[in-house]
């Protein structure tokens, strides 16, 4: 698709969004619903101050995802770029910040890898998904390292009633095979989950690149379908003692077998592991404490033609101990006080000069309603065994022009720590490296009148020592340069979204605007910050006669960049997708998705294909709870 053609639909789709918005906040959120990420406590979702986004069940299956990458795309501020299609390595940029400056959570349990700073998104089936909550803007006054530009949480599937059982099979494109059983049930004192799921995909011919001399992309040119294929498992459970005690636990399992184009491993064994417990103690009315421990697991190894390359493995252990003292009751205000312990272990092929490392934090929060005014103020400080202590801090502030119009501010600073491959990695590492800050402001209008919800947000971040490869950096250990502290961005951003019910119909949007800057003291300033899209809008339309549902799609993308040059640009595009649901009775319905349908050839990542016209039929079996 042309550049004019992609501006086009990115115009039309923001022009759709606009009057949208201008009378109906996010086509995901739910109002009445309980949001935990927003502040590591219990809050509906118009009490939340911060930009956020709740994506739930209904929704999910709704909107008939082909991937996580691909539900999430059409929410505010994200960009995705992907290697090649399904399965393959998968990056998320929250507001325009770095895909290791977002913070993801399974069920509470931070994940993600210690060597190369991101979660393996592209491994997580949405069919395990329950809910998902994403939260925009700096976060590490509550949660520490990582969440620069946001924290992204999924919660794994919960019981619904007594006894619900579930089960889905679909085909679909490139000979894709899907299935997913499980069963959920609650009674006066316990609760319980079981999901199993299963993909394989011949997949498309991930990358088209270049093989040396003047390589590019993957640095090698195999014309084949690189398939992937996935299992999944989870496992969840709770129990209330009495009215002062209760315990859950839970336990996930992704593995993944992932075929691709390169010249030094062109196959992976991966998975994601996830195991977490959790105790709350309500000794009064208004005080509750909460103990949790975790253990998450980033597993790799990889294979050129059959034969072994290399592995990665990184072990998270997290602790963490929590008091909320006042709303508990039902009071005005709550005060949070905590402490969280993590270690990170990395295990593999690669000789790092240091493979483990601590980290402990106390932190405190205190929210508060005055009248129509609301607060939320925190305050978080981080002892690290390899870069000693940083202090991160929040204010947020909340304003009732009306019942259904608030103004929101807010200002919050936060940090990065540098990972083991930034650090250590041969020939490449730093051990004298500090870690990224940020400082960020942002503005925000919400409106929750009875027809529709809408909400608007502009902000600016200014993160400051970025790790970038630095080919002056001389020595011993940096034969040909290594990772330094030497670089800025600044990124300015505005968001609207909205939805409503016009007659029959659903209508949701939202639109982003973003400028992603460069701002370090070299010939790239004032370039645009690789892979980010300044201009990204998403419409969903649908509409329900009776027993069948249909719905509608369109999705476009402004021109990005590929390097921090901005020499190699990837063009704007337009995607359009259609799904279809049929209930043949209480418990069965199926599905069908349309994705892509005029067949529009794009790039997220240079030399990296993405899937053309494709389809999926689903047979969905879950009797009403």
């Amino acid at each position: 698709m042309s550049f004019r053609s992609s501006t086009l639909a990115v115009a039309i789709a923001s022009g759709l969004v606009v009057p949208v918005a201008a009378f109906a906040a996010d086509a995901s959120s739910d109002l009445d619903g309980v949001v935990v990420t927003a502040s590591r406590t219990e809050q509906t979702q118009n009490q939340v101050l911060a930009a956020s986004t709740v994506i739930d069940r209904a929704e999910i299956e709704r909107l008939q995802p082909r991937s996580l990458a691909d539900l999430l795309r059409a929410t505010p501020g994200i960009s995705i770029a992907n290697n090649g299609g399904p399965g393959k390595s998968t990056s998320v940029f929250l507001r325009g910040t770095e895909s290791d400056h977002v913070l993801v959570l399974v069920d509470g349990v931070k994940i993600g890898s210690a060597t190369s700073g991101t979660a393996a998104f592209q491994d997580i089936p949405v069919d395990q998904i329950e809910r998902i909550e994403i939260v925009r803007g700096p976060y590490s006054s509550l949660y520490g390292s990582d969440a620069l530009g946001g924290v992204i949480q999924i919660f794994t599937r919960h019981p619904q009633g007594a006894f619900v059982p579930n089960v889905s099979v679909g085909v679909g494109s490139y000979d894709t095979l899907r299935g997913a059983v499980g069963f959920a049930g609650r009674g006066t004192q316990g609760w319980y989950s079981v999901e199993a799921s299963h993909e394989k995909t011949d997949g498309i011919n991930a990358c088209r690149g270049k093989p040396s001399p003047r390589g590019a992309g993957c640095y090698t040119y195999e014309p084949d379908r690189d398939g992937y294929r996935n299992n999944a498992l989870s496992l969840k459970g709770g129990w209330r003692f009495d009215e002062q005690w209760d315990a859950d636990a839970t336990a996930t399992r992704t593995e993944g077998r992932n075929h691709y184009d390169g010249t030094s491993s062109n196959f992976a064994e991966s998975a994601t592991q996830v195991l977490g417990g959790r105790v709350r103690y309500k000794p009064a009315k208004d005080v509750l404490v909460t103990a949790n421990v975790g253990r998450s697991e980033d597993l790799s190894t990889d294979y050129l033609y059959g034969d072994y390359a290399d592995t990665f493995n990184t072990h998270r252990d997290l602790a963490s101990l929590q008091a909320d003292i006042g709303r508990v009751g039902g009071a005005t205000g709550l005060t949070t006080l905590g402490f969280d312990w993590q270690r990170d272990r990395v295990v593999g092929s690669t000789d790092y000069f240091v493979n483990a490392r601590r980290n402990h934090a106390l932190f405190a929060q205190w929210q508060q309603e005055f009248g129509d005014n609301s607060l939320q103020a925190s305050l978080r400080r981080d002892e690290n065994s390899q870069f000693g202590g940083k202090t991160t801090g929040s204010l947020q502030y909340g304003y009732a022009l009306t019942k259904s119009l608030r103004v929101t501010g807010s200002y919050g600073t936060a940090f990065k720590a540098p990972t083991f491959n930034d650090l250590y990695y041969p020939d490449y590492g730093n051990p004298d490296l500090q870690p990224e800050t940020s400082r960020n402001w942002e503005l925000g209008l919400r409106g929750t009148p009875g027809w529709g919800n809408w909400s608007f947000s502009a902000f600016q971040n200014r993160i400051d020592h970025l790790i970038v490869f630095d080919s002056s950096l001389t020595g011993p250990l940096f034969p040909f340069g290594g990772a330094n502290n030497i670089d800025k961005s600044r990124i300015r951003g505005v968001e609207l979204s909205g939805d409503t019910t016009l007659g029959d119909w659903r209508l949701a949007g939202n639109a982003t605007w973003l400028q992603p800057e460069d701002r370090g003291d070299d010939a790239s300033r004032g370039n645009l910050l690789p892979r980010r899209a300044r201009r990204t809008a998403n419409i969903d339309v649908d509409r329900s006669f009776g027993a069948l549902s249909v719905g509608a799609s369109v999705f476009g993308s402004g021109y990005r960049y590929d390097d921090t040059a901005n020499l190699h640009r990837l063009g704007g595009y337009a995607l359009t997708d259609l799904r279809m649901a049929y209930a043949i009775d209480a418990a069965w319905k199926v599905e069908l998705a349309a994705k892509n349908v005029f067949d529009r050839h794009y790039e997220t990542a240079r030399w990296f294909n993405q899937p053309g016209r494709n389809w999926m039929l689903t047979l969905r079996y879950q009797p009403r709870s």
